[in-house]
């Protein structure tokens, strides 16, 4: 097709499509699963003997990332865990990742975890890391925490209140 100096053809000579940009790697790859969920302890914080073990520095800081929750303050925790069968009015609770430790099973997990210095909560750290030792003392920790929960009139189990 031979077109005069001055026309101009009316469509584009056929080209190539421009080649895709390159891909770029993500700027921070995806975390990955960790391997040692940081642990939460679940207490009734109305309870003087239970909120006093939770507050303790040491215990805090001898775990690594352990977070600290006031399950009576927490009710959509509590209900959450209430439904799949722990109850906080039969004692405190470790989540572990997907793991809930509950009563003396988690009486002993975080004892067993401390490096507390010395004092009464090195004492209930030796006593109660043993799993049978916190399951035959454990009945005693809630028989205080029930008399101390009636001194203040509150009741055991923050669900029926």
């Amino acid at each position: 097709m031979n077109l005069p100096p001055t026309a101009t053809p009316l469509t584009a000579p056929a080209q190539d499509p421009p080649p895709p940009p390159p891909l770029t790697p993500l700027a921070t790859p995806p975390p990955a699963p960790t391997a040692n969920p940081a642990p939460v302890l679940v207490f009734d914080g109305g309870c003087p003997f239970c909120r006093h073990f939770a507050a303790v520095s040491e215990l805090r800081s001898g775990i690594a990332g352990l977070t600290i929750v006031d399950g009576r303050a927490d009710g959509p925790l509590r209900q959450s865990l209430a439904a799949r069968g722990y109850h906080l009015r039969d004692g405190a609770m470790v989540l572990v990742g997907d793991r809930v430790l509950h009563g003396a099973g988690a009486v002993a997990w975080l004892c067993a975890q401390m490096q507390p210095s010395p004092g009464l909560l090195q004492l209930l750290a030796a006593v109660l890391a043993d799993p049978a030792r916190s399951r035959t003392t454990y009945p005693l920790l809630l028989a205080a925490r029930r008399f101390a929960l009636g001194l203040k009139r509150l009741p055991i189990d923050p669900d029926l209140s």
